[in-house]
């Protein structure tokens, strides 16, 4: 108790030295994780003697892991400022309104679920001199360094200390299906070296953990803060990024948005200050949010500098007939103003047989214009369904066409001779259009069909309008997926099309288009009729935005760490499918989507608003503690318009 009292007077310095302390850099690590996980099937394993265990704090959190404790037959109390002895009785936890009364059943466990911005208020409360001078401290902070300060200024010296962090919570053991392989960090802070029943004690609270099959990682608190900022903290953010911008699924979702969109659902479920707690009082998290914030500007930077250098070029070399490609093609704009209908994914009938080669009848012959890594990938599918496949492209790819079962042919006038029925234009966004200007359509048959793959659909659409004789056909087309995605198959994955210009009085120029949309529906892909239009719109909230946020972290060269999460591991996948995709992609996906510049806008509001929510509350702590509650000094600061209190 003594040591309570004494200890409480320097807690408003201690806080002061604890913010002055964020712009520091973190100390070298000085201890080096050692990780182990149990084998053992928590069913067969070696019982745990039971603990008596107090939990403070019975929200939600605190009840998730009272319900594998008393699964596991340990004797649990609790408390909280909350009536939970509902929530108690349904568990099998005996509830406690009184602190003192539970106290004084001598819990061998007294395990902190409070919050990060609480923490300290409750250590201030406990009657210590009611626990057994012995007791083992637990907290489950998601902050290390700030609740060991705590821990070693409050607790008296003879009281056991272990700083904790199960680095997973309902939401994600409910994905997971259990604990499993899902990590928990500790650090064994004061633990009675001399008396073996203390240690025993210790080891047995970690067994919990380990005996349901968690990645034990013994960590300092120092480690853990500084590997937590670069990744749970980075995490929080983009999740919080990702929430105001109000995502929605689309139609259209890839792989990696459908991540996002998870994220952004795991982090709703978080409260705010849990995450202004990562923030404040982890002294390595403000250095975190100025290098996303200036990697956000690094890119924009990097955008508005291609942008700039594009209208240089149609300003001042005379060509100004190129700006026709930038719109969208409509008259003020207005299919950005289009109703935008959920309803948007038509079913695509397709009766062929899954398996087996395609009828001779269906066969395709396709030349393939742009035969780098996308077209290679898709002419080997084609190849295999029976199709013939024809390629031409800038570079030499001779060897690789054989490998395939396509004829190379290097000069496009000897390729539009062999009369493909189909011409599949697989270039880049940025020389789409210098390829049209390039083809020998003469050396074409006059109804000959040409489809596209880009990730935006209005420019081609446009694009092919322009530069294609009125009597070829266009389909419009968008792969969802690529190499690296599709590599397991396209079972499943998105194809979007829009038929922009198919011969209506000839059966067999819908038949031809049928076939060719049949190469992937025989795959197993979902097909989605979209127009051009709705495609774009919904594009640049999901795909537009999963780059953005992909390149944003790859600036950040973030790196896996001993104490990844499930969400930040989410993000490495992200920035490693990101970076496999060249610049120029990203490029022509802002250049040539009309709604891009909307989102990216929308995004750095999102950043800026959410930075604003911190510091904000960072302002107020730090005129609490210098001003406290007086009320002359709040009085003054209504008036003059400078109060912070809220």
């Amino acid at each position: 108790s003594s040591s309570s009292s004494s200890s409480s007077s320097s807690s408003s310095s201690s806080s002061i030295t604890m913010l002055s302390s964020l712009s520091l850099r973190p100390p070298n690590p000085t201890t080096v994780c050692r990780l182990s996980v149990s084998g053992d099937d928590p069913l067969t394993s070696d019982p745990i003697p039971p603990l008596r265990i107090a939990i403070l704090g019975f929200g939600n959190y605190g009840q998730f892991l009272a319900e594998t404790l008393v699964s596991q037959g340990h004797i649990i109390f609790a408390h909280s400022r909350s009536d939970y002895s509902a929530a108690a009785r349904r568990i099998g936890v005996s509830f406690f309104t009184d602190l003192h009364d539970l106290c004084e059943r001598h819990p061998d466990v007294v395990l902190l679920c409070t919050s990060i911005l609480s923490t300290e208020n409750v250590l201030k409360t406990l009657p210590f001199q009611r626990l057994r001078r012995n007791t083992l401290f637990v907290d489950v902070l998601s902050v290390k360094e700030f609740a060991k300060t705590l821990l070693l200024q409050y607790l008296p010296e003879d009281f056991d200390i272990l700083c904790t962090h199960p680095m997973f919570g309902p939401q994600s053991v409910n994905s997971n299906h259990g604990w499993r392989g899902l990590r928990f960090v500790y650090d064994k802070v004061r633990i009675g070296e001399e008396d073996s029943s203390r240690i025993s004690r210790c080891d047995n609270f970690l067994a919990i953990f380990e005996r349901e099959g968690c990645e034990m990682v013994e960590m300092s608190c120092v480690d853990h803060d500084r590997y937590a900022a670069g990744s749970q903290f980075i995490t929080h953010t983009v999740g919080r990024v990702l929430e105001t911008l109000k995502l929605q699924s689309t139609p259209i979702n890839t792989k990696g948005y459908e991540a996002l969109l998870d994220l952004a659902e795991n982090t709703r479920g978080d409260s705010f200050d849990l995450y202004y707690g990562l923030f404040v009082y982890n002294k390595n998290s403000l250095e975190m949010l100025e290098r996303m914030d200036l990697a956000f500007e690094a890119l924009r930077k990097e955008l508005f500098g291609r942008l700039h250098g594009v209208v240089r070029k149609q300003l001042f070399e005379g060509e100004a007939q190129r700006v026709q490609s930038f719109p969208n093609g409509y008259q003020n704009d207005a299919s950005l103003d289009m109703v935008r209908s959920n309803e948007v994914a038509l079913k695509y009938e397709y009766d062929a047989e899954v398996s087996g080669s395609v009828s001779d009848s269906s066969r395709l012959k396709i030349g393939i214009v742009g035969f780098g890594n996308f077209g290679q990938f898709l002419a080997k599918t084609m190849v295999k369904q029976g199709h013939t496949v024809l390629a031409y492209s800038r570079s030499d790819y001779t060897d690789e066409a054989a490998k395939l079962g396509v004829s190379y042919i290097p000069d496009l006038d000897d390729l539009f001779e062999e009369h493909p029925e189909v011409i599949l234009v697989c270039t880049s966004i940025l020389s789409t259009e210098k390829v049209l200007k390039s083809l020998p359509f003469q050396r074409l048959k006059r109804s000959t069909l040409f489809v596209d793959v880009l990730s935006v659909k209005e420019f081609p659409r446009n694009s092919f309008l322009q530069a294609l004789p009125q009597d070829f056909d266009i389909l419009c087309t968008h792969p969802m997926f690529g190499p690296e995605s599709g590599k397991n198959g396209w079972d499943g994955l998105s194809f979007v099309f829009d038929k922009v210009r198919i011969g209506t009085d000839d059966d067999k120029r819908r038949a031809r288009c049928d076939s060719f949309l049949d190469i992937f529906a025989r795959e197993g892909c979902s097909m989605v009729e979209m127009s051009c239009a709705e495609h774009d719109w919904h594009a640049a909230g999901s795909q537009f935005i999963t780059h953005t946020v992909g390149r944003v972290l790859e600036k950040l060269s973030l790196e896996s760490t001993p104490v990844d999460t499930k969400g930040y591991e989410t993000l490495l996948k992200l920035v490693e499918n990101t970076s496999g995709d060249s610049f120029d992609l990203y490029y022509g996906l802002f250049l040539y989507n009309p709604n891009a510049m909307e989102q990216l806008e929308r995004f750095g509001l999102a950043f800026e608003s959410l930075k604003k929510q911190l510091f904000g509350g960072l302002h107020r702590l730090l005129h609490k503690q210098l001003f406290g509650n007086d009320k002359d000094t709040q009085l003054l600061l209504e008036t003059t318009g400078l109060s912070t209190f809220r």
